[in-house]
């Protein structure tokens, strides 16, 4: 095999790769020989097939073979050799037409990992904000808990429905076309009707407008309320669009007061009350710890993309930026972009979105390199527990979900992710000169 060097420039590298025309039929040849001893063909004793049947029977599909195998290996040997990490797949192009008695030519050309510089972790300094769950937190927790799980029960006087009660209603709801009085309601929607469905007056989960429109209906009364899907309604054919629903109201019913005690606690399968605030605390202690995780972990990345300078493949860069306009695309077709981002003109928004997926590439760079330098790995029993949590949502499944990442070496990798960075910035904090700072759990969710 010759190789010669077209190009370096930057991270990008060229070869001229030519493979003998010897070595491909020797090697081609023996594929067919070994090919001919298992052969049974009428009218051959077994192993002696002649190699001249064997060649024109199989000869076009074992050369294809052959030449598939040359160019894998002899891109594998040059990145071997010479000690290149490619950032992609490296693009092989055939050079002229290969026949009969003709040399391999093909040209390689790739573009190389970068020589990433280990940031001094000691000067880094990072302020952890902490949060502590009060008491009144927890009783709140507890009262809400309580109240969201009380029982229903019918409202004995006739009265309008107020806001908080449940009016079990069936409903049907219809697009509407056209403004004003010329507006005409169209046939139920799918996914528009439901019968004897409790719907809290005021609450949430619901099209805005729709539980606050049932304020004041009384059992037997049907009603009609207008209302409009959100921009970013889940069904596109809804979205943003008008509707009405007709609604009646069959029964009214309100929660009855239960208090979060004992009693109530072991409904819930607890010991006590005092046991049950205890796991609401540590429930509420883990969202707020996982918050100061997500911003000490943001300073971090901050100030290691402050001290990044390398330069950073563009392949990579223009795969990633691919990813996130797409993304961009659909939100600004769908109306989800924010304010500032409406405002912007399409090479504005291009320009900033890539300087974003050049810092995205140049961070997983490093961190890639901070883990593979100080030999961090991911275990397979990390690997099995994050496996398990997947399948965990996927309920009589678990197998399935299993056997897909069995099969699949991508979706293991974006399991794996995950676990190396967090690996990787648990260790960097122990480098790091980290302060605590007690703050409020507002200015924990605010910063």
């Amino acid at each position: 095999m010759q190789v010669t060097e077209l190009s370096a420039e930057g991270l990008k590298r060229s070869f001229s790769v030519v493979v003998p025309a010897a070595e491909i039929e020797a090697t081609r040849d023996k594929r067919l020989a070994a090919l001919g001893r298992d052969l049974r063909i009428p009218g051959f004793r077994p192993g002696k097939v002649p190699m001249s049947v064997v060649k024109k029977r199989y000869g076009t599909a074992v050369t294809g073979e052959v030449l598939e195998e040359q160019v894998q290996t002899a891109t594998r040997d040059l990145l071997t050799e010479r000690g290149l990490r490619p950032a992609l797949q490296p693009k092989v192009e055939l050079v002229g037409d290969f026949g009969e008695g003709k040399d391999l030519a093909f040209n390689i050309e790739m573009e190389v990992l970068p020589e990433i510089p280990m940031p001094d972790f000691s000067g880094i300094e990072v302020e952890r904000p902490r949060a502590e769950v009060s008491d009144e937190e927890v009783q709140k927790a507890a009262d809400g808990l309580a109240a969201r799980n009380a029982k229903l029960e019918d409202v004995a006087e006739e009265r309008p429905a107020a806001k908080g009660d449940i009016v079990v209603s069936d409903f049907v709801g219809r697009l509407v076309e056209g403004d004003g009085d010329d507006a005409t309601v169209g046939e139920p929607f799918p996914g528009g009707t439901a019968n004897d469905m409790p719907i809290e007056v005021g609450g949430e989960g619901f099209i805005p407008g729709f539980t606050e429109g049932l304020e004041g209906i009384r059992p037997g009364e049907t009603r009609k309320v207008r209302v409009s899907f959100p921009e970013g309604y889940g069904s596109a054919e809804l979205a943003g669009k008008p509707a009405e629903f007709e609604i009646t109201a069959k029964a009214l019913k309100t929660r009855a007061a239960a208090p979060a005690d004992d009693e109530f606690a072991k409904s819930l399968g607890l010991e006590s009350a005092e046991k049950l605030r205890e796991e609401l605390r540590n429930s509420i202690q883990g969202e707020y710890d996982g918050l100061t995780r997500l911003r000490v972990k943001r300073a971090l990345l901050d100030q290691l993309a402050d001290r990044a300078d390398f330069a950073v493949p563009e392949g990579m860069v223009e795969a990633e930026f691919g990813q996130i306009w797409q993304r961009v695309e659909e939100d600004r077709k769908a109306g989800r972009l924010d304010a500032e981002d409406a405002g912007k003109d399409e090479d504005t928004l291009r320009a900033e979105y890539r300087k974003i997926a050049e810092r995205r590439i140049r961070l997983g760079l490093l961190l890639s390199e901070i883990g593979r330098t100080n030999n961090i790995q991911v275990g397979q029993d990390e690997l099995f527990q994050a496996m398990r949590r997947e399948a965990g949502r996927y309920p009589g499944q678990e197998k399935q979900v299993f056997e897909f990442f069995q099969k699949n070496p991508q979706a293991l990798e974006n399991l794996r992710a995950p676990i190396f960075e967090e690996k990787v910035v648990d260790f960097m904090l122990e480098l790091a000169k980290v302060t605590d700072k007690t703050v409020t759990v507002e200015e924990l969710q605010a910063a």
